[in-house]
């Protein structure tokens, strides 16, 4: 299926702002089962420079700079993106136990486990705690299948905690999401990974979009309109593997992947430095998925 992806980002300052540097993940990376055939990006005012670069997680950057005063900023992207259908589901009662899987990932000096490891580590959005383990231990006993365990763990985060827009900011604490038991996608992706890596798990934050037109006889996605977060759990022998539990799912041809890291703060989709400019400003975000005829 081909998509195509419209990201409008616009920023409304009090005062004038004399110069700003930003940084975008708004590029869709290739995946092993994703290829982004073109992406545009209009930046207004035009920028004095900019360039595409890759990240230290292969993703892909925009780095541009505005030096003109202005009182809007503008960035628009649009991105066709060729996604898989179908492939196999894995097999979520086989495979590796939970036990093998942390022994593996701990003591075996395999390039992949070497690079999973990393993101056992907490990061600058995510800590792991007794009190995440806590939660997460039942679905994990030693011998049960991870990828089973992982399922389990993300229906439960999809039952337990309730959809609610108006109830974080991208600076809630992870503690008070699990506190209250509510939150957003990208809530719901950190707590799944906190939980992950309490366990001794690597898992790793995953940003892009959902398609939200459903299905005949679907259900809407939760996320319309909106970028989308999720999470992937690190499996010797197979991989990188994704769930969502926002929709109590595991990603397949309905999901567009952007950028992944530790969490939100290493792929937000545009942060910056900006001189002057008043006091906080006033932000729109605008996004369209549509699936293009085949």
């Amino acid at each position: 299926m081909i998509y195509r992806v419209s990201h409008l980002t616009r920023y409304a300052y009090q005062r004038p702002v004399s110069q700003c540097h930003n940084r975008a993940h708004l590029l869709p990376r290739d995946t092993p089962r994703q290829r982004c055939l073109d992406s545009r990006i209009e930046v207004r005012p035009t920028p004095a420079s900019a360039a595409e670069r890759r990240d230290y997680f292969g993703n892909r950057m925009y780095l541009f700079a505005v030096e003109a005063p202005h009182r809007e900023l503008e960035v628009r992207v649009v991105s066709r993106v060729e996604v898989d259908e179908g492939g196999d589901a894995p097999a979520l009662d086989f495979g590796v136990t939970c036990a093998e899987a942390q022994r593996q990932v701990r003591e075996e000096r395999v390039d992949e486990h070497l690079l999973a490891r990393e993101f056992l580590l907490d990061s600058p959005m995510i800590r792991a705690s007794a009190k995440l383990r806590d939660y997460a231990a039942p679905s994990f006993a030693d011998e049960r299948p991870l990828l089973a365990a992982v399922r389990e763990l993300t229906g439960r985060i999809f039952r337990d905690f309730a959809y609610d827009p108006d109830f974080t900011s991208i600076a809630t604490p992870l503690e008070e999401v699990f506190d209250n038991r509510r939150g957003v996608c990208q809530d719901f992706a950190h707590l799944a990974i906190g939980c992950l890596r309490a366990l001794g798990f690597a898992a790793r934050y995953l940003s892009g979009y959902v398609e939200t037109q459903p299905a005949p006889g679907q259900v809407r996605l939760v996320g319309a309109d909106a970028s989308h977060a999720w999470f992937a759990v690190y499996v010797p022998g197979d991989g990188w593997i994704d769930f969502d539990p926002t929709n109590d799912n595991m990603p397949g041809a309905r999901h567009i992947t952007t950028a992944w890291g530790r969490d939100y703060s290493d792929v937000t989709p545009l942060r910056g430095v900006i001189f002057d400019g008043g006091e906080a400003p006033e932000m729109t975000v605008g996004v369209d998925v549509e699936r293009l005829p085949g």
